[in-house]
């Protein structure tokens, strides 16, 4: 990884998570379970060209935000997000947020970002610690607390029917 063009936190960011496409990579790996190159590029809302998802992965590798288990000869990779990219959760939350009170969305598409911000902090927390337990292995630290993941799942579900 480059060094940062000055050592302002903001611009040390942008510089990773900036681009058109590195965040809704960790979108849909994030909210959508999506672990493999053929899932990300086929199931991308956005319709991400399999050139530059294959740059974005190998850059949010590079990042530290992903790791890739190569799986072997033949067998497709898995990508993992990391403790920095878990992280993220209330950033991406926040930023849902805003598009949804300043741009156009539509009513399926937003009922994610609305439960996640209704549910605030202690939501973000829960699905952190979703995210970790399948990223990362580590247990739960309340495992009877409700899904997070099915949670959104519920509500999406809910906006399409």
């Amino acid at each position: 990884m480059d060094e940062p063009r000055s050592g302002c936190p903001i611009n040390a960011a942008v510089e990773v998570l900036g681009d058109r496409w590195s965040l809704i990579v960790l979108r849909d790996v994030m909210f959508g379970d999506r672990r493999f190159f053929r899932e990300l590029q086929r199931e991308s809302e956005e319709g991400i060209a399999s050139n530059i998802l294959a740059a974005r992965l190998r850059d949010l590798v590079a990042a530290g935000l992903l790791t890739r288990d190569d799986a072997g000869a033949g067998r497709r990779a898995a990508y993992s997000l990391t403790e920095s990219s878990i992280e993220l959760v209330p950033v991406l939350a926040e930023l849902g947020w805003w598009g949804l009170r300043h741009r156009p969305t539509t009513e399926a598409l937003r009922v994610r970002a609305e439960l996640l911000y209704e549910g605030g902090r202690p939501l973000w927390q829960d699905f952190m610690d979703e995210l970790r337990e399948r990223h990362l292995g580590v247990a739960r630290p309340d495992p009877s607390r409700p899904s997070v993941v099915e949670q959104l799942a519920a509500a999406y579900e809910a906006a399409v029917a």
